[in-house]
């Protein structure tokens, strides 16, 4: 009886419904920390309102990610949609717009972890503590990125249901000590305090609330079942979201109302807690010094890391949008260059860093709100006009979930989600650029010198401006026939050893089992799951015909791609699809003392079978290993 391993398990699919949900609402929900001060800023007494507006376009986006994403599960988001709707110059357009989003990311997300810090530094709360200390972590993240890091997804999980928790404790607090529906109704002026215009920005700026979304979509080449871990992740975030900004801002707003003074109509979320305004919330909920003192102190420590890990999420995002980009000739191949040693696109992280430091100087927090804005919306207008158009090109192609609600127009059925929602983006896009003209300049020019990159790089190689041109990547080997019942073999980042090899034909030969070779290759976090990696690929393809020539015709093996800590999750489902008798594994030494590693003890931990550790305490000599069964 053969088992066939099929191309596509070459990419490992790990991630189901709360790792897509933990790492998408570490973007979304980390903007609280920001959003919500700079949305007051301008709303002022409507902030609630403008909150639910956007939440409501948020709704329509979320389905348009969903739609296109569970029908094409690869990373690129919008420009990914935009490739396949209209041509290659509009994927760009929506990929430089994404791409500024990130950058603003790491900034606005960096600029308010200092802000946060200040409960036990108040300089960092003020100018130069907050400028010096958000490049320094930019710079310092920056450094890690390109030596290669890797994303918890159980880490995110658990952050993202702690700061959930903490942000309904604060909401129940608030609607017993401090709510109140007549404050809140004596906020409002309507077309006074606050102006239209001012209310207007301000649900384009509550947008920057719900960006995060791209994340399900750049991280679905690696989900489980797509067409149901995609929907039920976006769903999971809509619902936190949307629940915590519909009471937040009522809650803030009832402790820290609007009054008239010098500066016209204003409220403390605003001004004073503009850049922490999560702080200003417990500072006004009317507890207890003590009380308070502990909950600053938690709220701002839980704050800071949420706003960093959301900052090297950002930088993940460009590392991996950048390659992307690059793999369609849209970029030119020195900025997606990978580092010959940790295999990070260093060159992009650091030129996209220096950016974002360079857009922290100023230290203006409305500023990186409204580019912030400007990049999103673009990009989230693009994504809705690709989604249509894929339902008048590709009417009868197979869409794992498409979003309720319709008109049949022309014979096409459009979504009411995708045109509702794609008007709302493109309306708080020009209302960003009509109320902001300094923004306005500042974004026109970025999306002006991309495609003036853009333009340059193909005319300069001869390539056509709207075709899709990628770079060609080695086909995969055929593949092979793998007998049940085999032993398995794993190689991941370690030298090739004979003698696990031939611990294995021994093993094998006593009842004719077959042997297959499992040979991981670890892509970093900063790297699509599919990036081509030449040398890494062909070493871990040697390993296979290594063993083959050891083994003879009996040995089969593939190369699985794994992303860092992954490696035990692999080895047991390999083991477990092929009903292995046993797994064999090398043992590594450092200064004749053996190293039990993470891999291994994850496969020890599980014992979905037999594991042969090949051991070899004089590694250094040279002589023969003796198979330890463990």
């Amino acid at each position: 009886m053969a088992h066939r391993v099929p191309r596509d398990e070459s990419l490992q699919k790990v991630h189901g419904a709360g790792a897509l949900f933990s790492a998408a609402y570490g973007n979304v929900g980390s903007s609280i920390y920001y959003a919500l001060g700079v949305v007051a800023a301008f709303a002022l007494g409507l902030t609630p309102v403008a909150f639910m507006i956007s939440g409501l376009i948020f709704v329509c986006t979320a389905a348009t990610y969903v739609e296109g994403t569970v029908m094409h599960p690869e990373a690129g988001g919008s420009a990914s949609f935009a490739r396949r709707a209209f041509n290659e110059l509009v994927s760009f357009v929506a990929g430089w717009g994404q791409m500024l989003n990130y950058i603003i990311t790491v900034a606005i997300s960096a600029f308010f972890v200092p802000h946060y810090l200040g409960v036990f530094w108040e300089p960092l709360r003020e100018s130069p503590g907050d400028i010096v200390g958000s490049i320094a972590l930019v710079a310092a993240l920056a450094a890690l990125n390109v030596k290669g890091t890797q994303e918890s997804s159980r880490l995110n999980l658990v952050l993202a249901v702690g700061d959930v928790a903490t942000q309904v404790l604060l909401a129940v607090v608030g609607l017993a000590l401090v709510f109140s529906p007549d404050v809140l109704i004596g906020n409002i002026d309507l077309g006074v305090a606050p102006t239209w215009g001012d209310f207007a920005l301000g649900i384009a700026l509550g947008m920057i609330a719900y960006t995060g979304i791209e994340t399900i979509s750049n991280m679905s080449e690696e989900a489980v079942e797509p067409e149901r871990t995609v929907p039920r992740g976006a769903g999971l975030v809509i619902l936190a979201v949307i629940g915590l900004y519909a009471l937040l801002p009522m809650i803030a707003l009832s402790a820290m109302p609007v009054t008239l003074g010098p500066d016209g109509y204003t409220t403390e979320l605003g001004t004073i807690y503009a850049g922490d305004p999560v702080l200003g919330i417990v500072e006004n909920l009317g507890l207890g010094a003590g009380i308070t003192d502990v909950l600053r102190a938690y709220v701002g420590v839980l704050a800071a890391v949420i706003l960093v890990i959301a900052t090297n999420a950002g930088m993940i995002g460009v590392s991996r949008l950048t390659f992307s980009m690059g793999q369609h000739r849209q970029l030119p191949e020195r900025l997606r260059q990978v580092h010959p040693r940790f295999r990070t696109p260093h060159v992009a992280i650091i030129t996209f860093s220096v950016i974002a430091a360079i857009a922290i100087l100023p230290g203006q927090e409305e500023l990186l709100a409204t580019m912030y804005s400007f990049g999103a919306m673009l990009s989230f207008t693009i994504a809705h006009a690709a989604i249509v158009r894929m339902r008048r090109r590709f009417p009868d192609a197979e869409r794992g979930w498409t979003p309720p609600g319709g008109v049949r127009i022309a014979g096409v059925d459009v979504p009411l989600t995708a045109v509702l929602g794609g008007l709302g983006t493109f309306a708080a896009w020009v209302v960003v650029m009509a109320m902001n003209p300094v923004t306005m300049a500042i974004g026109l020019g970025w999306m002006a010198f991309g495609l003036a990159l853009y333009l340059l790089y193909r005319r300069h190689h001869d390539l056509p401006i709207a075709e899709t041109v990628q770079v060609v990547r080695p086909e995969p080997l055929d593949v092979e026939e793998v007998e049940y019942r085999s032993v398995l073999v794993t190689f991941e980042d370690d030298p090739f050893s004979e003698q696990t090899i031939g611990t294995a034909v021994q093993l094998a030969a006593r009842k004719s089992r077959g042997i297959h070779v499992l040979s991981m290759l670890n892509v970093p976090a900063h790297l699509p799951i599919d990036a081509p990696l030449p040398a890494e690929q062909g070493r871990a393809q040697e390993k296979i015909e290594r063993a083959k020539l050891i083994g003879g015709r009996r040995v089969t093996g593939h190369v699985l791609r794994v992303r860092p800590g992954q490696a035990p999750k692999a080895i047991i489902d390999e083991a477990r699809d092929i009903q292995a008798v046993a797994i064999v594994m090398q043992l590594t030494y450092r200064d004749g003392t053996p190293l039990y590693g993470k891999t291994l003890q994850g496969v020890l931990a599980k014992r979905p079978c037999r594991i042969i550790v090949a051991a070899n305490p004089a590694a250094a000599a040279g002589p023969t290993r003796v198979p330890a069964p463990a």
